[in-house]
């Protein structure tokens, strides 16, 4: 008794002795708060109560046990308070321990025994800080390390997934790397999460308690053995069972067991198909034919559509050329249509068979992928698998009717489809055209485009002028629907020699162009506006001046006026500016004309020419000789002119350059078709026409 308190300790042992101990000291001055006692008085007591040979610290741990830090001891469950349970592990204070440390909490019940580790023995609370888990594991570590080595094959559930990879629980948590997974990579590894993984140890790290599996390794061995047998069976031509792996564009591989071979997207079907998924799916069992083994490189070629009948077989027979048959478009191309005749079997529709007279400019506006079609067959080519069909054949050619329907000399009426720069195409029947060339728009006037004439969507009568059925042309005309001015109207009603007034309608460098009157101009060629030398027409004549002129040559069949300037006439500002050249060529003029009696070829045949001025002349100017004949440049008087006056008549002439220039001289030069007005200019030959319309 302490102070009238018992001391009830169970450390009374006879025959202990008690030394002079730091922890006896710290819990007996304890004590003496507890019981009120004087420090001394309590050591005093304590000695006489248990003697000389006893020890505190030998009595204490007797009664504890040896208990440490991390090691694992056995616990019974005391109590149950919540979510927390208190476990007695012999110790002077009890453990406590969460209830979600046990994989069965409606299983923990008081008096259960299991093992825990220490953490800690005092949690700051007076409590031992225990842990089931982590007792747990370590015991499962210490099975798996005795049971299990580098290069075992374990088993296991996938449990979780983390970054890099799965935790597979073998006993205890192995990571399996995602790229250990299976020997393709996986798009999601989590699609194994919940199956079981056969897998083999390729570490044990047992400071850190860590374990790397893989399941590609397992397999590969696995694989590798099935290679070698498969290897050493397989032939060529033989019919085997496989699974499909993978998928690619160009095929897919399928597995022979221990073996991948390739199922290359040709070899899957005679017929056509866009990607190997449409026939085949992953992990579907197939049947295929061997094709091809390559040993060394460990390579096999496999067939599915030659388990099969070729169907080129017997294409020939099939399908013999100018056979009808009918088919179903299966694909489009910029060049034409693909038309399906049987599985494995396709014919091309040509852009240019498709239709004898629309100008298709993509198969679409014709036919699309799924139509029904009827073709003809146009040509085979069995080696190279090729049928070329005709989808236009089906029908009567309507050009092989046009020369019956629209012969030559027929008056049609049609509607102006399109214009061009050098005519208008006038639609004679459905897919029929016409071309209308600018050229045969009107005899008299000169057209520089048919919209001057027609307009696109007029209804026009035209006559036919030729059928070119091969060419797939037709020329059309449209002043040939009136008579040609130039066949009778214009010679019978000007002559050479008339004097006739015009209008100055275009200066080119070689003369200007005069409107006699409408649809009918002349040319008034440099050489006959002055006595001298021109430059440039410009000089003597202005466009939109009146003129007077005489008519020196008609041609009917050239459709050309030559004309020579006797006066031109000003207004009453351009009369006082009007230039000396102009003045002396209508004074010459006039003189050259008075008391003409005779015919403008009389005159000019009393026109002579020198022997000097004649070998002065080069051989290859024969047309600047030709002007000095046709038309002189100073006119005639009734006395031959001085040999001077000759010279300098002659001298503009043999050095113009217009007069090189041109083909022609004055009135009879050849004018540049494409300045020269429609009068003017010869009428286009049939092959110009034809260039014309191409």
């Amino acid at each position: 008794m302490f102070g009238g308190t018992p001391l009830d300790l169970p450390l009374r042992v006879p025959g202990y002795k008690l030394k002079q101990d730091p922890h006896f000291m710290s819990y007996g001055k304890k004590l003496v708060r507890e019981l009120a006692l004087q420090a001394d008085q309590l050591d005093a007591q304590v000695l006489e109560l248990m003697g000389d040979e006893i020890s505190l610290e030998d009595v204490l741990q007797n009664a504890v046990g040896d208990y440490k830090p991390d090691s694992i001891v056995k616990g019974k469950v005391v109590r149950i308070t919540g979510e927390h349970v208190f476990v007695d592990v012999s110790y002077k204070s009890e453990g406590m321990i969460h209830i979600t440390e046990f994989d069965n909490p409606e299983e923990v019940v008081p008096g259960l025994e299991f093992e825990v580790l220490i953490e800690a023995l005092d949690d700051g609370e007076g409590m031992v800080a225990l842990s089931k888990r982590k007792a747990d594991r370590l015991r499962s570590w210490e099975k798996v390390i005795s049971t299990y080595s580098e290069g075992d094959e374990v088993k296991g559930m996938a449990t979780r997934k983390i970054k890099g990879g799965l935790l597979v629980d073998i006993g205890v948590n192995a990571f399996l790397p995602a790229s250990q997974v299976n020997i393709r990579r996986t798009e999601d590894i989590g699609d194994w999460l919940g199956q079981e993984i056969r897998a083999r140890i390729i570490k044990i790290d047992e400071d850190r308690m860590n374990i790397v599996i893989s399941r590609r390794r397992l397999i590969e061995e696995e694989r590798e053995a099935l290679k070698s047998s498969l290897l050493a069976e397989i032939e060529e031509g033989q019919i085997r069972k496989g699974i499909v792996k993978n998928i690619a564009d160009f095929g897919a591989f399928v597995d022979l067991g221990g073996l991948d071979g390739l199922l290359h997207i040709t070899d899957m079907s005679w017929g056509r198909i866009n990607h190997p998924s449409d026939l085949v799916k992953i992990d579907e069992e197939i049947d295929v034919k061997v094709l091809k083994i390559d040993r060394e490189r460990e390579r096999v070629a496999l067939g599915l559509k030659q388990m099969s009948d070729d169907p080129w077989g017997e294409i020939d027979n099939k399908y013999p050329v100018g056979g009808r048959i009918h088919g179903e478009v299966v694909n489009i191309m910029s060049y034409g249509a693909f038309v399906k005749l049987e599985d494995g079997v396709e014919g091309l529709v040509h852009i240019s068979e498709m239709s004898w007279t629309r100008r298709v400019n993509d198969p679409r506006e014709v036919v699309n992928i799924g139509d029904k079609v009827e073709v003809i067959v146009l040509d085979l080519n069995k080696e190279k698998q090729e049928i070329s069909l005709g989808m236009k054949q089906v029908e009567t050619n309507p050009w092989d009717l046009v020369e019956t329907n629209f012969p030559p000399g027929t008056i049609i009426s049609g509607k102006v489809r399109n214009l061009t720069n050098y005519g208008a195409f006038i639609e004679l029947q459905e897919g029929i055209d016409g071309l209308l060339h600018v050229s045969d728009m009107s005899w008299t006037k000169k057209v520089t485009h048919p919209s001057e004439v027609v307009k696109k969507g007029d209804e026009v009568k035209c006559v036919v002028l030729s059928v070119d059925k091969e060419k797939k042309r037709i020329a059309l005309g449209l002043k040939q629907l009136e008579e040609d001015p130039w066949a009778y109207d214009i010679p019978s009603r000007f002559h050479i020699g008339d004097t006739v007034s015009g209008e100055v309608t275009k200066t080119t460098n070689f003369g200007v162009f005069v409107k006699l009157e409408d649809g009918l101009e002349g040319l008034l060629h440099i050489s006959e506006l002055a006595d001298h030398k021109v430059d440039n027409p410009e000089e003597v004549v202005k466009v939109g001046q009146n003129v007077e002129v005489r008519i020196i040559k008609i041609e009917p069949e050239a459709r050309k006026v030559g004309l020579t300037l006797i006066q031109a006439h000003y207004g009453a500002d351009e009369g006082s500016q009007a230039s000396p050249a102009t003045a002396a060529s209508s004074e010459s003029a006039e003189l050259s004309y008075a008391d003409d009696d005779s015919s403008l070829a009389a005159q000019l045949a009393n026109i002579k020419v020198t022997g000097e001025e004649a070998a002065a002349a080069p051989e290859a100017d024969a047309s600047a000789a030709d002007v000095s004949v046709a038309a002189p440049e100073a006119p005639v008087p009734e006395t031959a002119p001085s040999e001077a006056a000759a010279s300098e008549a002659a001298a503009p002439e043999a050095t113009a350059p217009e007069a090189e220039a041109a083909p022609a001289p004055e009135a009879s030069a050849e004018l540049p078709t494409e300045t020269a007005p429609e009068a003017s200019s010869e009428a286009p030959s049939e092959e110009e026409k034809k260039d014309g319309e191409a």
